[in-house]
């Protein structure tokens, strides 16, 4: 039987699984020292499963907290089990049970609770767990199994993710205030967990803030040529037709940061005050090594300008 062979590229796909695997680990720690430390001791909650444990909690007691956030999320593992993969299962198990481990680890070691301002604890508690939860997501992992089903029942009935999670988030929200005996601490929840949310979204994005923006104009020979000698932006051009003129038309196809908008959208309209620019946020823009790379060059030509690829 022959041995396996170490080729570069086994060897970079185990180092990026180590390096999920830690920063998995090092996001459930940060998203646990959150949990014990800012939210259970000023009596707020979390969305989702992990909402749901803590509530159970406050019933029960604390220290089950862990054990009931592993008993809800089996349902939702052997959901995603039958509908979505067994890797993506793995990353999820493996990050609820480092997240488990944190819980019951950590008050060993860090025992002085915050209890302070409702701001700080507002911002503070909910920017941690936010960075947290926001690690663990990036790396491929996931907390929360309403997100799961939201992700089964947008495939079976058209609903969106975060509409699932958003009915789930109201129904946990809303028990809260008849356990904890008060409309304040889930409110309050609520709000905590809307600064969650956002920092969440922004480890998971980036700081980048990309834009993709299509222009059509009648004069996108000219805004093609001032975009890529001007700012030195490249830009692809595609082919399309009007829907109620019916007249074939170029669109222009650009990749910019957000600090280059306001100088791209006075070169436009400079150009074409008449020109339709439609500007969306990018989460990512790369290009596989070793794939096929585009590389975008504008050729003149007697009547148009083109992009090549190589």
């Amino acid at each position: 039987m022959k041995g396996t062979i170490l080729t570069p590229h086994r060897i970079k796909t185990f180092f990026l699984h180590l390096l999920a695997a830690f920063a998995t680990c090092v996001g459930a720690a940060i998203a646990a020292f959150a949990i014990l430390i800012f939210f259970i001791p000023n009596n707020l909650i979390d969305g989702g499963t992990v909402g749901l444990s803590m509530i159970a909690g406050r019933i029960w007691g604390q220290h089950f907290i862990p054990y009931f956030l592993f008993l809800f999320n089996l349902p939702f593992l052997f959901i995603a089990y039958k509908s979505i993969g067994r890797r993506f299962v793995l990353r999820i198990a493996f990050a609820v049970l480092a997240f488990c481990a944190a819980l019951i680890i950590l008050p060993q070691y860090f025992v002085m609770p915050f209890v302070g301002d409702t701001l700080e604890v507002v911002v503070i508690g909910g920017a941690l767990l936010g960075i947290g939860i926001g690690l663990i997501i990036r790396f491929g992992g996931c907390l929360d199994g309403t997100e799961i089903l939201g992700l089964v029942l947008s495939k079976r009935y058209g609903f969106t993710v975060g509409e699932v999670v958003l009915l789930c988030n109201i129904l946990i929200f809303g028990s809260a205030g008849f356990v904890f005996g008060g409309w304040h601490p889930p409110l309050l929840s609520l709000i905590t967990y809307l600064v969650v949310v956002k920092v969440m979204d922004t480890i998971i994005m980036g700081l980048d803030d990309t834009k993709s923006v299509l222009v059509i104009s009648s004069k996108s020979h000219q805004i093609s040529a001032q975009v890529l000698h001007e700012l030195g932006l490249g830009l692809t051009i595609m082919y399309g037709r009007g829907g109620f003129s019916g007249h074939d038309t170029e669109i222009l196809y650009i990749i910019a940061e957000r600090l280059q908008l306001a100088k791209l959208k006075d070169l436009i309209y400079d150009i074409d005050p008449k020109a339709f620019v439609a500007i969306q946020n990018l989460h990512e823009v790369s290009a596989g090594k070793g794939g096929t790379k585009t590389f975008f060059h504008v050729h003149k030509r007697p009547h148009a300008f083109h992009t090549e690829a190589f």
